[in-house]
Order: C-alpha cells, then structure tokens, then sequence
C-alpha cells in the first residue's frame, strides 16, 4: 500500500490501526495445521508450551513469538544458545525488543537489551522500539528504554516521534496515557516542537486528539515576570 509523502500518519493509526502489531494481536508464521488461536486470557502452561514445541527447530521465530509472549525463560536459553538471536526480525524489521515493547513485558525488554540488542532498531516504517511502547502507554517500558539510552526524538518514516504517539492517547486506559506523556515531557533533552509530515507537532496532536493537552504546559516557553 502506497501514500503520498504528506498523508497524515497519525489518521492512519486510527483508521488502520488494527493492522499495527500490538501484543498478542500482531501476526506470526505459524503451521497451517496448528490449532486456531485463543483469547490471551484464556491461555494455559500447557497453551504456551505446546506453541514452543511447534516452533523448537525454528529459533528466529520461536524468539520473535517468545518476546511478544513475555515467555522470559525461553528468550533466555535460545540467547545462551546463540546470542546472535537477539538480532531477529520479521519481515517488517520488528526484533524481539520492539514485539517485548509493544506488548508491554518489561523484564523481556530489559533482557534482550542485556543480551546485546539495539536499543534503536528501526522497522520498515521507521519505528523504534520507543515507537512502539509510547504507542501504548507503557510507561515502565519506556523508561527502561531511555535509561538505555533511546533516541528520544528519533522520528518515524512519517515524521512521527514517541510523543506524537503518546500525545494521541490511543491507550484505553487515561492513567497510562498521563504517565507516558508526563515521562516523556519531563526529558530535558525533549524537543517537543518537532513536526510530522503531515505538519503538526505533538502539542497539536494531543489538542485534537485526547483530554491532555494540559501536560504540555511542561515545556511550553514561560513568560518571565522578573523586572529587567
């Protein structure tokens, strides 16, 4: 699917976003005679070992599934392994780190980069794996990924940076779509007035799209009432 270069990305997550990997949502390569998917809450032991039984004798894929799984313990034996796993990505250039950070799972997050991942790789579409966790509020996530030291500004293909996805509050919860922003706005080295290809900043997004505008009070220019 092509776009012109100033379509707006951001319209394009809510008219499209069911097709953006999102934890257990997102699409893998699977046998065709494996068993049709359950909901995630209704997985067992037993659900997740027979998955990585399928997948025993293809490593990239099983550590790709494993991120997204928050399965800890098989991400840990495949890196002892072969470390050079830790390198893994799909055909659209997702590694495990960007799967751990979509769905969430901090501690995979905080292995993989153990192991030796990039703590910026991109996807095809420019994402990082801050992207990705900005994308869905998760807060704890983030900050392992800035304390890491992530791009903090680092813009998407379209312009995109993890403010512009955090500023549009596409998380269903309103407490996690708060503490992404206040994490991010609270970066010294933020830099908040950075346009998307479409034209706008963050601060414009989050005035058009959710109730947080407020937040960006934070790194708004201050009028000085101290007499020169």
């Amino acid at each position: 699917m092509e776009f012109p270069e100033d379509f707006n990305q951001l319209e394009l997550l809510d008219t499209h976003g069911d097709l953006i990997p999102r934890g257990a949502r997102s699409s893998w390569t699977a046998s065709k005679d494996d068993e049709a998917e359950v909901d995630e809450g209704e997985r067992t032991e037993e659900w997740y070992q027979k998955k990585e039984e399928l997948l025993k004798d293809k490593p990239k894929e099983l550590i790709l599934w494993a991120a997204e799984n928050n399965r800890l313990s098989t991400i840990l034996r495949l890196l002892a392994a072969d470390p050079l796993l830790v390198h893994t990505c799909d055909e659209d250039c997702y590694t495990p780190l960007h799967r751990a950070a979509y769905s969430g799972h901090v501690e995979v997050v905080c292995a993989l980069l153990a192991g030796g991942s990039e703590v910026d790789p991109r996807t095809i579409d420019g994402w990082t794996p801050l992207h990705s966790a900005c994308r869905w509020s998760h807060v704890a996530v983030a900050s392992c990924l800035l304390q890491h030291g992530a791009e903090l500004n680092a813009q998407t293909n379209g312009g995109l940076t993890p403010l512009h996805l955090a500023a549009s509050y596409t998380s269903s919860s309103k407490i996690d779509s708060t503490h992404i922003l206040e994490l991010l706005l609270s970066k010294r080295t933020l830099r908040p007035g950075l346009h998307s290809s479409s034209g706008e900043t963050a601060g414009d997004v989050a005035r058009r799209s959710g109730p947080h505008y407020f937040l960006f009070e934070m790194v708004e220019d201050c009028v000085s009432v101290v007499p020169s």
